[in-house]
């Protein structure tokens, strides 16, 4: 059975809504946001990071023409929608405006009118098993210009430290052609020590390494894997490859990584939107318990991952 409740604020967030089904639970903000800013096990710890102010934000003078005067950007963490490609100031959006939310059955929808100034209008759609360690996370953004655009969903999930993040790698056997695509920003070292990549997975630790690292695939099996303080956390989601075209280089998955936080991101298709058109990506979140787990070869991880 899934129970709702209004909590006059979540840490500095202000007020939130939690939905539980008595094994999951998630908290979204309602006056900023919308976020998911809590998901986890009931009585257990935060998938998500939910320190705003560590996380901080970010301003300019092109910022402020286009939001207002005294306006910023902060991560804030959580779950958040955006549009790709990432452009400043268009799709930082500040996300600073109250949140209504309506019930159907077992979903909740959550929308906001932050976005309006860049031109889009976020929706976020929760629906939750009735007891399952099972979500699923629907997003939509609409056009609300006069003209069309193109854009994809950027779903990215700032997530706690310490984990670990195991990502199958393509398999297709393609010939003479390529059958992979890694995408690496330019301040990644390609050194880096917090990631492997073999024939089969990619493996990426977060640490209390600074320096960001920042990667990007084109994620075939549309699942990934989070091992974090004895759980896992797993996002499944469609592709389309080759068919559809995705941003940087053709990236349907992408992390960052930093010793504040991991980001978990999934991409949908680039689409041409026609005025008040919409677009539309959909995420199916899962948790595990795993205390333990033996990353340390392909053979151990494909066997671990077999088991959830």
């Amino acid at each position: 059975m899934i129970n709702t409740k209004e909590l006059e604020h979540y840490k500095d967030y202000g007020r939130a809504l939690e939905i539980s089904n008595g094994n999951i639970r998630a908290v979204v903000t309602l006056d900023i946001g919308p976020r998911i800013i809590f998901f986890g096990f009931v009585g257990g710890q935060n998938i998500m990071c939910d320190n705003r102010e560590l996380l901080g934000g970010r301003t300019d003078n092109s910022y402020q023409e286009l939001f207002g005067n005294g306006k910023k950007w902060e991560n804030l963490g959580g779950h958040r929608i955006w549009a790709a490609p990432e452009e400043w100031p268009l799709t930082y959006t500040p996300d600073d405006m109250p949140v209504s939310y309506q019930k159907d059955g077992n979903g909740i929808t959550f929308t906001s009118d932050a976005s309006q100034k860049a031109g889009f209008k976020k929706t976020l759609t929760i629906k939750m098993d009735d007891n399952s360690a099972d979500m699923k996370v629907s997003m939509a953004i609409k056009n609300t210009l006069d003209k069309p655009r193109d854009y994809a969903i950027w779903a990215l999930s700032v997530s706690a430290t310490g984990g670990t993040l195991v990502l199958p790698m393509n398999s297709d056997d393609t010939g003479l052609l390529p059958n992979r695509v890694i995408s690496v920003w330019p301040y990644t070292d390609i050194k880096d020590e917090r990631y492997t990549i073999s024939d089969k997975f990619a493996v990426i630790k977060n640490t209390d390494k600074e320096k960001p690292l920042k990667l990007g695939f084109d994620l075939k099996s549309g699942n990934s894997y989070y091992f974090v303080g004895g759980e896992v956390f797993r996002k499944q989601f469609d592709t389309f490859h080759p068919e559809k075209s995705y941003v940087d280089n053709g990236c349907s998955f992408e992390t960052y990584n930093c010793e504040k936080f991991i980001e978990i991101e999934t991409l949908g298709p680039i689409e041409t939107v026609k005025p008040g058109g919409k677009i539309y990506h959909t995420e199916n979140w899962s948790l595990y318990r795993c205390e333990n787990p033996d990353l340390s070869s392909d053979d151990k991880i494909e066997t671990l991952l077999k088991s959830l």
